[in-house]
């Protein structure tokens, strides 16, 4: 008997239907006949007309299609992937949005859409785009360049308005019929009061309130909520007084549009007056929020704090407000036409500003405390929170950016965010709003803000060093961090001078410049302690020193400081930084030719930096681990994880940071397992390896090999290593071996 194939899982970040898509069958199979005819198929539509609930829709059905026999699975085999833009406002965070969302973690210094046009250039999938009104020049300039660059690229957009691109199809979508309008009320007001049932009795009523909707599914999703509280015919009657005092905008505005805003704005007034206050001052956030966040921001004389949490489930349960699980917590959100609308309720109050200023107060008090937090058993929730909380931290420093006086915010909140940046894999971003804050110059004329403005100034300047050395750019590294040096030293800073030396000492690590690595950090250790400095940073600094300490041929003093930073780690329950002292520890297993104890701390340091999406540790952890895995005497299984590490530095910056130290390891591992395998052999293995995700790399890696090992026999030593004394691993290199691409190292 033939045995049954496994389903094939298509890639992707489509999220669940929660709540079941109703009707648009027709819509359905029209959309995937004009996606099989054109590359950019955009849904236009009034706010609340259904465009985004279509669209996922079908691009699930795009997913499910890819994911069934050939041939259907080729024209996205790579994919199906959801862009949400609503919550971006700013031009340049386009492209790093998009990047985000197809699940890139480039870290260099390349532009953002280098890195996508290069990762979408060769694959086959269907991207959605949602939520583009407030860019939409940008974004249509962004898809024209990525589908002429791309040929299996395709692109479906929901948006009020086309894009307007060459090769476009426009489709305008209508309004549900009546019967779909009444389905969908019907399965709503269920969903909301399961004693809710459509009768012979109320079936005209509930037509005639679906036809006075316009059938707009936003709308009869309103309607649906106040079904839990009042009769069919209540909500009807209600609605038709309202209807021709809440039309709304001019006479000749389409039908559906007076409806939405007839939705909205009866459902506004049915609200009460904290209601109505609650919901305009919730549209200064950004995506998600939670039940703390809105209480601080919202709360007042007028909203007394300990109401927020009744009237929060109020909206709730007339659909104004949408509840979610997250890995951050329980969170709320409000649709975009809702959001607008009660935006514009809370300008004509004239209490914008003040709301604004309170979320960014907010998220700069969050912020603080998510560093402080870092160096704790929460990391990991740390790093869940914020992740939530981008769309909010970056309103955040919007708002900062707006006023000159409070430049020094900005520069704070971005520097704050220093872990976030350099250990969850967001250097391009971080980069972004660091060199944004310290372009401007404007501060306060008090000498408290002269301080203050010094002082995040300072914080700022270090990061920036910090993320332009792990991203390869060794001249605005050094600009920032001289320049922090001596504004620390003018304005007796100890502290902000020791993060200065320390990512000084970091950039000659990775450049080669061991003794001087060695004076560097040792020096910033020391001004450390003196400060009274302990958290991730002093941590890995003496990680850094470590291997500085190795590199020089002191192996067993670099295993000192080593398994003095784990110890630490362990006590405080910090798993960063212990994932680059466990690096260190595996390599002195290895050269004692302790190849299970090696592996052992390696896998841990895989988990660790996959676990917070730090591709900087996880590749280093990746290339150690090749080399482990031949000296066990699996050659092709260590070819396979050295070819999935290539396509990993691309998105690091250069391979190995272009150094001789760091890329000896590698060079041994080439070498006996191509001596093993053969040059043929070798290479086909490396091929695979470089297909694989990262996902599927990780699981790999914590696997291990299975195919029988070959004799593990003696490691060669890399050509042009003759001038150096060796050990196993090389670890205690006097002198680089070269360049990962052949030439002399710095």
């Amino acid at each position: 008997m033939r045995q049954r194939p496994i389903p094939r899982r298509t890639p992707g970040n489509l999220p669940s239907d929660l709540s079941g898509f109703v009707g648009r069958g027709g819509e359905l199979a029209e959309l995937a006949r004009l996606l099989e005819s054109s590359r950019l198929v955009t849904v236009t539509g009034a706010g609340g007309v259904g465009k985004t609930r279509l669209v996922l829709a079908a691009a699930r059905a795009a997913a499910d299609a890819a994911a069934g026999p050939e041939p259907a699975q080729e024209r996205y085999c790579d994919g199906v992937w959801l862009a949400e833009l609503a919550s971006v406002r700013e031009p340049a965070l386009l492209e790093l949005a998009l990047a985000e969302a197809l699940g890139l973690s480039d870290q260099t210094a390349r532009p953002p859409r280098t890195v996508l046009a290069e990762h979408l250039a060769e694959r086959r999938l269907l991207l959605v785009l949602d939520g583009f009104e407030q860019l939409v020049d940008e974004t249509a300039d962004l898809v024209r360049d990525l589908l002429r660059r791309s040929p299996g690229l395709r692109v479906l957009a929901a948006g009020r308005r086309p894009l307007t691109l060459d090769g476009e199809l426009s489709w305008p979508l209508a309004p549900l019929d009546p019967e779909d309008s009444l389905a969908l009320l019907i399965e709503r007001a269920a969903a909301a009061d399961p004693t809710f049932a459509l009768t012979e009795h109320n079936r005209a009523v509930l037509a005639e309130l679906c036809a006075r909707l316009d059938g707009l599914p936003l709308a009869l999703e309103l309607a649906a909520g106040r079904l839990r509280t009042l009769s069919p015919a209540q909500v009807l009657s209600r609605l038709e007084d309202r209807f021709a005092l809440l039309t709304g905008g001019s006479r000749g505005a389409l039908p559906r549009h007076r409806a939405l805003r007839t939705a909205i704005g009866w459902s506004h007034e049915l609200c009460t007056a904290a209601e109505r206050l609650l919901w305009a001052r919730l549209s200064v956030f950004a995506g998600q929020f939670d039940l703390d966040a809105a209480e601080y921001v919202c709360a007042g004389p007028d909203l007394p704090v300990d109401s927020v949490l009744d009237l929060v489930g109020e909206l709730l349960g007339q659909s104004l407000l949408v509840r979610e699980e997250t890995a951050a917590g329980v969170r709320y959100r409000m649709l975009e036409t809702v959001r607008i609308y009660g935006a514009g309720w809370l300008e004509s109050l004239g209490d914008a500003g003040r709301l604004r200023r309170r979320h960014r107060d907010w998220y700069m008090g969050l912020a603080t405390w998510c560093e402080l937090d870092w160096f704790s058993p929460r990391q990991e929730e740390v790093a869940a929170l914020v992740e939530a909380e981008l769309p909010n931290l970056r309103l955040a420093l919007e708002c900062c950016l707006d006023e000159p006086e409070e430049l020094h915010l900005g520069q704070y909140l971005a520097g704050t965010l220093w872990f976030y940046w350099a250990g969850c894999g967001r250097l391009t971003e971080g980069r972004h709003w660091l060199d944004r804050t310290l372009e401007g110059t404007g501060h306060g004329q008090d000498p408290d803000s002269e301080h203050e403005y010094e002082s995040s100034r300072l914080k700022a300047l270090w990061v920036l060093g910090y993320v332009a050395a792990l991203q390869g750019d060794s001249v605005a590294s050094m600009s920032a961090l001289y320049e922090c040096r001596d504004g620390a030293a003018r304005s007796g800073n100890p502290v902000a001078g020791a993060y200065a030396v320390h990512r000084m000492g970091c950039l000659a690590l990775i450049s080669d410049d061991m003794a001087r690595a060695g004076e560097l950090l040792g020096s910033a250790l020391g001004r450390y302690r003196e400060a009274g400095e302990l958290n991730s940073n002093v941590l890995m600094c003496q990680v850094e020193l470590a291997m500085a300490t190795a590199f020089q041929g002191d192996l067993a003093g670099a295993l000192s400081l080593c398994e003095e930073v784990r110890d630490i780690c362990e006590e405080r329950g910090e798993r960063w930084t212990k994932a680059y002292a466990l690096y260190v520890l595996a390599y002195a297993a290895l050269d004692a030719g302790g190849t299970a104890e090696a592996r052992r701390l390696l896998a841990e340091c895989v988990a660790i930096n996959h676990r917070f999406r730090d591709l900087v540790g996880l590749v280093l952890a990746v290339e150690l681990l090749a080399l482990v895995t031949v000296t066990e005497g699996h050659p092709a299984e260590a070819a396979v994880l050295q070819g999935a590490a290539e396509p990993m530095w691309d998105g690091v910056g250069m391979r190995l940071f272009g150094s001789g130290y760091f890329n000896a390891p590698r060079l041994m591992c080439q070498e006996r397992a191509g001596e093993l395998l053969g040059a043929e052999r070798y290479a086909s293995c490396a091929r695979h390896g470089r297909t694989l995700t990262v996902e599927a790399l990780v699981e790999r890696a914590l696997r291990g090999p299975e195919p029988a090992p070959l004799p593990p026999g003696p490691l060669p030593r890399p050509r042009g290593a003759a001038d150096r004394p060796m050990t196993r691993t090389g670890l205690k290199s006097r002198k680089p071996a070269g360049s990962p691409e052949g030439e002399p190292a710095g």
